[in-house]
């Protein structure tokens, strides 16, 4: 099965969910373009 894909909002380059997000301790997210550096943090999820 394959994972969703994430469309960076920069440079529109297109990952796997897996590998441009990264989970942080207080429930939000950190999103990083591995294509062109687009880093957006404090990313709010339905439970933070």
């Amino acid at each position: 099965m394959k994972s969703p894909v994430v469309i960076c909002p920069n440079c529109h380059s297109q990952k796997e969910l897996a590998t441009v997000l990264t989970a942080q301790s207080n429930q939000n997210v950190i999103y990083t373009c591995s294509a062109c550096g687009y880093k957006l943090t404090n990313i709010k999820t339905s439970k933070g």
